[in-house]
């Protein structure tokens, strides 16, 4: 950033003297660590051992739990968006950088850490990549709150069973099948709507590998291994699948 006065949700300039500033990158970092490792901390302390397959739908959920944060700040932040989306653009062109690197590196006053308008800029930066998400119309704006608003209390819930087994097994895979089939279902049709769309015809191979394939494909390639594990809690009506 320039100043604190072009973006007041950033800090003073790389070498001025901000107290209690944090990354968003790191903050991010740190949210997921945490409820990823009180999760497997979690079933250590009650059952005295560990999986694999558990620890990483555990890692999976508490990205999904905080993304949807994110999601949700789309759908309320979504006049704020289309401004800063403007201000990237320009911000772009003056420095040649990066808006999503730019502002997940830059510095943070930690009192505006959950602030829903800086978490708005992640979508104002990505619209740099895919202008969808400065544009209420679009599937990808659609879709994302859909998934903010509509994924938290399953996912919390697959959380907690997998983590405890404190739902019958059959119970648990029912609702892990709604909740993985419409993230499978949800991430393809993105894709299908961005290459339909030809978002990605001014983009480089690096940016669409990156901020199409690489960002999105978590929400694939765990939601399927989640609908895997969902049918076995079906079939075989226990948590074993989860190593219990």
């Amino acid at each position: 950033m320039p100043d604190a006065r072009a973006d007041p949700m950033q800090t003073a300039p790389d070498g001025g003297r901000v107290r209690w500033a944090v990354r968003p990158v790191s903050f991010t970092v740190l949210v997921i660590v945490i409820s990823t490792v009180a999760g497997i901390g979690g079933r250590y302390w009650v059952r005295g051992d560990f999986d694999v397959i558990h620890a990483l739908l555990i890692l999976f959920f508490s990205t999904n739990l905080w993304i949807s944060y994110w999601e949700i700040c789309l759908y309320f932040k979504r006049d704020h968006i289309e401004r800063r989306a403007a201000y990237w653009r320009r911000r772009r062109q003056e420095t040649d950088r990066t808006p999503a690197v730019e502002f997940l590196t830059g510095k943070v006053p930690l009192a505006k850490m959950l602030s829903p308008a800086l978490w708005a800029d992640v979508w104002a930066t990505y619209a740099q990549i895919d202008g969808s998400y400065a544009d209420r119309r679009t599937y990808g704006y659609i879709v994302d709150i859909g998934n903010g608003f509509l994924t938290p209390v399953p996912t919390l819930v697959l959380y907690a069973a997998f983590t405890f087994d404190f739902l019958p097994a059959p119970t648990a895979g029912i609702i892990g099948v709604m909740l993985f089939w419409q993230l499978t279902f949800g991430t393809s049709l993105y894709w299908v709507s961005f290459f339909l769309a030809k978002r990605h015809t001014r983009l480089s191979r690096r940016e669409i590998c990156i901020y199409i394939w690489t960002l999105n494909s978590p929400w694939l390639l765990f939601a399927l291994l989640g609908l895997h594990v969902s049918i076995r809690l079906i079939v075989d009506g226990d948590y074993s699948v989860l190593g219990y």
